[in-house]
């Protein structure tokens, strides 16, 4: 560990030898992918239960996607802020108080009596998620500072999400034979599991800071009306004075978000964070990736289940052959990278990613179900080659102090675009019929943007993985 790491801990009494720190960084490896295991569990859990609690508590398209953005807009817009608590406050203190409030809000979303309370508390376990993400990912930078065992570390939690994103599915459909309610449930044992094993852990270091009360409320703000609108206007248009009300709080609240940011003694995202190439990159790689791979899941959760009459069980094994072989093929991404650099299985994993989207468009309203199964599967491939590469080149550019701030920005990216694509997406399928034009433009849009952003990724520097540099953007 850094030198700075170690003093930090011998006040407390950690000052250890080699091989119990070696222990305590498994530890810490243990429960970071305990945290986001059981987060994406319950993002593709969700999707394929979304049915079921339709016709559960009503509210049709426009509840469902609540049900969903709720969740991933207060994990963007908290992510932001949470990044920079983690350096503050220490990882190994915000990740477990993150994952309490996680589990806790489960419980509440499993007891819901009616959909404004599900989707209250589905807004709770997004704050909880959102500081989960990169204390868990701050964990990993501090247990292991070798930027090659760093980048295995990185391989093997984001493998904690391709098993989540296996298993949600079919969990989704098996649970939901018995009630809805049983998905969010699941989360309990998984999370009391994650916070045992980082009670065994060192404790973190803490930088102490202001916070950015004006940053946090106005990214709240625009994110929060971002949505709604687009929402809203799915269901009633845009020419509504509530529809365009919500906008135009999201351009003002974006507006003075920025100004604060570059005027503010202690901004929560430094503007000159954002201004590096790898970190500009990696933030519209992060939103593409989720455009395309939530996008897809909700959609055609929806469409095999109202348009093909699928059951929920049926649904979640559809799913089952991308998300399986994903998290088969995460180890991959490590290996890929040490291997050519970080540069190709970014550009190679989103190129596959777009194909496989543009493909899903093709087949018609006739096609058997199996295709759409195959076609599914370069969709997860490609994303889960990307984003391991993309963690490992952006950790590997930020000095140790600016880690959890990092994360919380490139996370933050990739729940906006989930949360967009969800809201956009669901507006062109709301309460048109057919269902496949609308999943169509869809699918298309996100296949596009996410050639774009391969197209950006580009601009990466060859780096190898193996590389014994510092971090720091500036030398690249």
């Amino acid at each position: 560990m850094s030198t700075s790491f170690a003093s930090s801990e011998s006040s407390a009494g950690t000052g250890s030898s080699t091989g119990e720190r070696g222990t305590s960084a498994g530890w810490a490896l243990a429960a970071a992918l305990l945290g986001y295991f059981v987060m994406t569990l319950d993002a593709l859990v969700v999707n394929v239960a979304l049915p079921a609690i339709g016709s559960g508590f009503g509210g049709g398209m426009t509840g469902l996607q609540w049900v969903v953005d709720g969740y991933t807009l207060m994990f963007a817009a908290l992510l932001l802020s949470a990044g920079s608590i983690t350096d503050r406050v220490g990882a190994r203190r915000a990740f477990g108080a993150g994952l309490a409030v996680f589990v806790a809000a489960s419980v509440s979303c499993g007891l819901a009596p009616n959909l404004g309370v599900l989707v209250g508390s589905r807004l709770v376990q997004g704050a909880g998620a959102a500081v989960i993400v990169p204390a868990s990912l701050a964990l990993i930078r501090e247990a292991f500072p070798d930027p090659v065992k760093r980048a295995r570390a990185i391989s093997v939690w984001a493998l904690g999400g391709s098993v989540g994103a296996a298993a949600g599915p079919v969990a989704g459909g098996v649970l939901s034979l018995v009630s809805w309610r049983m998905i969010f449930f699941i989360n309990l044992p998984v999370g009391l599991l994650a916070l045992f094993l980082l009670a065994r852990t060192s404790r973190s270091p803490r930088r102490a800071a202001p916070f950015d009360w004006i940053g946090q409320i106005t990214v709240v703000l625009a994110m929060g009306g971002l949505t709604y609108g687009v929402i809203e206007a799915g269901a009633d248009g845009f020419g509504k004075l509530r529809v365009v009300v919500a906008l135009a709080v999201a351009v003002v609240a974006a507006a003075v978000f920025l100004l604060s940011q570059a005027r503010g003694k202690h901004p929560m995202v430094p503007l000159e964070l954002l201004r590096a190439r790898t970190m500009a990159v990696s933030v519209g790689v992060g939103f593409a990736v989720n455009v395309g791979f939530y996008g897809m899941v909700f959609l055609l959760s929806l469409y095999l289940q109202q348009t093909r009459n699928l059951s929920a069980l049926e649904t979640g094994m559809a799913f089952l052959p991308m998300t399986a072989l994903t998290a088969v093929l995460s180890p991959a991404a490590a290996w890929l990278t040490q291997r050519f650099g970080p540069r190709m299985p970014i550009i190679g994993g989103q190129l596959m990613m777009s194909a496989g989207l543009a493909l899903l468009c093709l087949p018609a309203a006739s096609a058997p179900s199996w295709l759409l199964v195959l076609l599914m599967i370069p969709v997860g491939t490609g994303g889960v080659i990307a984003v391991p590469a993309m963690t490992a080149l952006l950790l590997d550019h930020v000095p140790a102090e600016r880690a959890g701030t990092a994360s919380g920005v490139f996370n933050a990216s990739r729940q906006v675009g989930g949360a967009l694509a969800v809201a956009v997406f669901g507006a062109l399928v709301a309460d048109r019929a057919p269902f496949l034009p609308g999943l169509r433009t869809s699918l298309l849009i996100a296949a596009l943007l996410t050639l774009a952003t391969a197209a950006t990724s580009l601009l990466l520097k060859h780096s190898p993985a193996h590389s014994s540099r510092s971090g720091k953007e500036s030398r690249s």
